[in-house]
C-alpha cells in the first residue's frame, strides 16, 4: 500500500463520508416520525416500521461493505481520518434541511477539519 492517496481511494472515502452524512439525515427523519411519549418497546415497535430507520440501515449495511473494501487497498491510518467529513457535511445539510442553528464556530471547525483532511490525502 502506498502512502499517498490515490483518486480512486480519495473518491470511495468521500464516498464513504457522504454516505454516512446521509444515514444521519435518515435518521434524524426517522426521529421526526416517532412519538416520543411512548413507552420504549413501543417506539421500537415503530422504528421497524419506519421507512427511513430501514433505509438507514440498509445504507449502513452497503457502507460497511465500502467500507471493508477501502481498507483493503487503503491503510486505516490513512482512511480513517476522512470519516471526519462527515462531521462537515452532517451539519450543513441539518441546517439546510431541518433550518438547524449553525454557529460561527461550528463553521471554524468545520475549516479546520477540512484543512486537516487536505494535509491527510495531499
Amino acid at each position: 500500500m502506498n502512502d499517498r492517496l490515490s483518486l480512486l481511494q480519495i473518491a470511495a472515502l468521500t464516498a464513504y463520508s457522504i454516505g454516512m452524512a446521509g444515514g444521519q439525515i435518515l435518521f434524524k427523519l426517522a426521529a421526526i416520525r416517532s412519538v416520543p411519549s411512548r413507552s420504549l418497546g413501543e417506539r421500537a415497535l415503530d422504528l421497524i416500521q419506519n421507512g427511513y430507520f430501514l433505509a438507514a440501515l440498509v445504507l449502513y449495511a452497503g457502507l460497511s461493505v465500502l467500507w471493508v473494501w477501502i481498507l483493503s487497498v487503503t491503510p486505516l491510518s490513512r482512511a480513517y481520518p476522512f470519516v471526519a467529513l462527515a462531521f462537515v457535511l452532517t451539519p450543513l445539510l441539518g441546517g439546510m434541511l431541518f433550518d438547524e442553528a449553525i454557529s460561527i464556530r461550528l463553521l471554524g471547525g468545520m475549516a479546520l477539519i477540512l484543512c486537516g483532511l487536505f494535509l491527510v490525502a495531499t
